[in-house]
Order: structure tokens, then C-alpha cells, then sequence
């Protein structure tokens, strides 16, 4: 059974017709073309699907688009503003905090989840928060120290 689905992703207000078993994440990619929320574990362990509902990290693989039906859906393509990136995007590139970059997308929302709830966190408090956020690649030291450094700036920009 098909259910018309009326979401609002990176603010703009999205129609979709799909199955009511279809995952945010399957929605995302295959029917509004979003891929730059990644499929991972598809378990919820891995964190490489994480998408921002109403500013909170969720794992997009695990729910369901007919129960956030209203509420604002932040994909990695809504972070950067009018073509300028968003610091937390700024960092990572400058320190080179990605390597492959398939966890990047997921753990540059559930970054900016964490800036905008506590905009000077500790380095401890940066680790917990994306302590669901698995990377294969990296040793985590120059994400964190990105997530500082953003943090740092979006504290001098106000």
C-alpha cells in the first residue's frame, strides 16, 4: 500500500508517493534523490544515515517518513547556505577530517545537532555526541578538532 507523503526536507515542501514500509532513508535517496545521505549497517549502529528532524539527530534507516510527516528534515544537501558552506563543512575540508567521506554526511549533521544545542562544547562532550558515528577511515582526532574549530568560528561570527 502507497500513502502521499507531505515532508518538508532542507525547507522545501516535498510530495511523495511510496510505500508505507519505505524507510526515510530509501525515501530520501530513491524518490527525492537526496544521495548524499548514505546507506550503512541499515541497523542503526553505524550513524552514516543521520539526518536532523526538527534540528535532532535521527537515523534515517530506522524510521519511518509517515510518522515525521511536518516536520523539518535536514539532509546533508540543506546544510550550506546560498553556496557557502557551513563551517562545520569549512573545517572539515580545511584539516582534512573526511578521507573516504561516506561518514561525513552523517557526522557533519550530528555535529551541527551538537553546535546548536551546546555552542562551546568540551572535547568530551564533542566525542559523546558523535560516539554513533562509526568511520573506518579515520583516527577521529582531526574530526574532532573540526568540530572545534567550527565551534570556535560560529562562536566569533555572533
Amino acid at each position: 500500500m502507497k500513502v502521499r507523503l507531505a515532508l518538508t526536507v532542507n525547507g522545501e515542501s516535498r510530495e511523495v508517493l511510496a510505500p508505507v514500509h519505505k524507510t526515510l532513508l530509501e525515501v530520501l535517496r530513491e524518490d527525492l534523490g537526496l544521495t548524499g545521505t548514505k546507506h550503512g549497517c541499515e541497523l542503526g549502529e553505524c550513524g552514516t544515515c543521520t539526518v536532523l528532524v526538527d534540528g535532532e539527530p535521527v537515523l534515517s534507516c530506522l524510521a519511518l517518513p509517515v510518522a515525521i510527516e511536518g516536520r523539518a528534515i535536514t539532509t546533508i544537501e540543506g546544510m550550506a547556505e546560498g553556496g557557502e558552506l557551513h563551517p562545520l563543512q569549512q573545517a572539515f575540508a580545511e584539516l582534512g577530517a573526511a578521507q573516504c567521506g561516506y561518514c561525513t554526511p552523517g557526522i557533519l549533521l550530528t555535529a551541527q545537532a551538537l553546535l546548536d544545542e551546546t555552542p562551546t562544547p568540551t572535547r568530551d562532550e564533542i566525542k559523546e555526541a558523535l560516539a554513533g558515528n562509526l568511520c573506518r577511515c579515520t583516527g577521529y582526532t582531526k574530526i574532532l578538532d573540526a568540530v572545534e574549530l567550527a565551534s570556535m568560528r560560529m562562536g566569533a561570527r555572533k
